[in-house]
């Protein structure tokens, strides 16, 4: 019963977040960038992201801390949550203060961008305060409200940018009025979340506890230094085109690069979806000294198939997909085929890089996280001037590429994994195929929707033709977990 109950629930998750964030990536944000024009959005792109280099400051690891604690004693919930709380608070206010002197004193953003740059900070210490309170939903198992609380801060930003865009109220889109929706979609969604978990703790006060605070921050360290660090190089590019580039150029380019980068971080959800149901079943095998090498082996064939059909797909229709969704502009499609690229190295990552965690073998993770800035810093200084946007999205595709060949090595290495020749036959012939199959379908006929279908078609059934899928291994993960 509690395992249908898992699935049904795991089923709700899934299905609320493929229908309303894709919606907002693909459909909302699309518009708006449209709307605003590049050099706009290309503001907008760079200082957002630039408010994201310092957001682990905004939970150093409390949010995993407290979903493992609070669901190994669900007891601890009234009298840990105040407690939390004051932490969190304070770490806000760190964050803010780090991220606007860094920004005012070293880099030199004008009064008009520290204005943005201050909401931005708002909005995301509301997002970081909106997964604190779900970890505590998550902790108690109330997984459908969990499932409703992470889509609707997107469903109310939804309905207000859709209300501007059709001028509902009078108001023209531009990029403060996004924001602000965002600001109203996170601050209503907190609010919900907060007054769900406060009645499930039936008290609250603030408590500052010296000794309480002090043993939380330390166990979260190596997980806080391993997020700020990915962070860094998963989200340095948009910050670096527009500091590197002189003027509106930096601006426009940074728009550019962020359409592409759109629809690479819609296709992320999946495979980031995937892996917050691996790390604990990962974790709980170690723990009881399971053989971990099929479930590995298992996890990363069903999750690589969709990314090279993603990726390799992008490469041929790249052109297409971007006359879809920005209303006939094509100009950047070429960044869009190598970022998708990234996508396969990503969901490699995140199977190779939770088994890691899981593990705890976090100093290896840090450290390859480290290699992974430098590589995108040295590349990114030699090939912005030249290639501009094009030349970050290579670096980020060699950054990617190296990062999660030196996990799959640290976990071949540490879990002794044996040398798999039949697997890395099926990958090579799928691959060869899925170029094969692309090249044969992207003129089959003159509708590239059906000409895309056929290539979806040809290439599932190439997966178990190659024998990269295998329908009872399939069955037997879902029997598993």
């Amino acid at each position: 019963m509690q395992k249908k109950k898992f699935i049904f629930d795991l089923a709700i998750l899934l299905i609320l977040n493929l229908l309303i964030k894709p919606f907002w990536i693909l459909g909302i944000e699309p518009n708006v960038q449209i709307k605003v024009g590049d050099i706009s959005y290309g503001e907008f792109a760079a200082l957002f992201n630039f408010s994201l280099l310092m957001n682990i400051l905004l939970d150093f690891g409390l949010t995993n801390f407290n979903n493992k604690n609070i669901s190994q004693n669900t007891h601890l919930l009234s009298k840990h949550f105040s407690k939390m709380l004051s932490v969190k608070f304070a770490l806000a206010l760190v964050y803010i203060s780090v991220t606007l002197l860094v920004g005012f004193f070293i880099l030199n953003y004008e009064f008009r961008y520290m204005k943005l740059l201050i909401i931005f900070c708002i909005n995301n210490f509301f997002f970081s305060f909106i997964l604190f309170l779900r970890s505590n939903l998550l902790a108690l198992h109330l997984f459908r409200i969990d499932s409703v609380l992470s889509v609707l801060d997107r469903v109310i930003m939804i309905i207000i940018v859709l209300a501007l865009l059709f001028n509902v109220f009078g108001v023209n889109v531009n990029i403060m009025n996004f924001v602000y929706a965002q600001t109203a979609g996170y601050a209503l969604t907190a609010l919900i979340g907060f007054l769900i978990v406060l009645n499930k703790t039936h008290t609250f006060k603030l408590n500052w506890d010296w000794a309480f605070n002090r043993m939380i921050l330390k166990k979260s360290f190596p997980f806080a230094i391993l997020v700020l660090l990915m962070t860094f190089y998963n989200r340095l590019d948009s910050v670096m085109i527009e500091r590197i580039l002189p003027g509106d150029l930096g601006k426009k380019e940074t728009g550019i690069y962020a359409k592409a980068f759109r629809l690479l971080d819609a296709a992320n959800m999946i495979a980031y979806l995937f892996s917050i149901q691996l790390l604990p079943l990962f974790s709980r095998m170690l723990k009881n000294k399971e053989n971990i090498e099929k479930i590995v082996k298992l996890s990363f064939t069903i999750l690589i198939t969709p990314a090279l059909i993603i990726s390799i797909s992008s490469i041929f229709y790249s052109a297409h997909f971007y006359e879809y969704i920005y209303k006939g502009e094509t100009e950047g499609h070429e960044i869009l085929s190598l970022l998708m690229c990234c996508f396969t190295a990503i969901s490699t990552t995140y199977i190779f890089g939770t088994l890691l965690t899981a593990n705890g073998n976090l100093k290896y993770l840090n450290l390859m996280a480290l290699s992974g800035i430098f590589i995108n810093l040295i590349l990114n200084f030699i090939l912005i001037p030249i290639y501009h946007a094009k030349g970050s999205a290579i670096s980020s595709v060699i950054t990617q590429f190296i990062t999660c060949l030196i996990q799959v090595f640290i976990s071949y290495k540490i879990f002794k994994f044996h040398y798999n020749k039949r697997l890395l036959i099926s990958l090579i012939l799928f691959i060869a195929g899925l170029f094969f199959i692309n090249f044969i379908t992207i003129n089959y006929t003159t509708q590239w929707t059906v000409n895309f279908l056929i290539m979806l078609v040809l290439s599932s059934l190439l997966a178990f033709l190659t024998g990269l899928i295998n329908p009872k291994s399939v069955f037997r993960f879902i029997k598993i977990k």
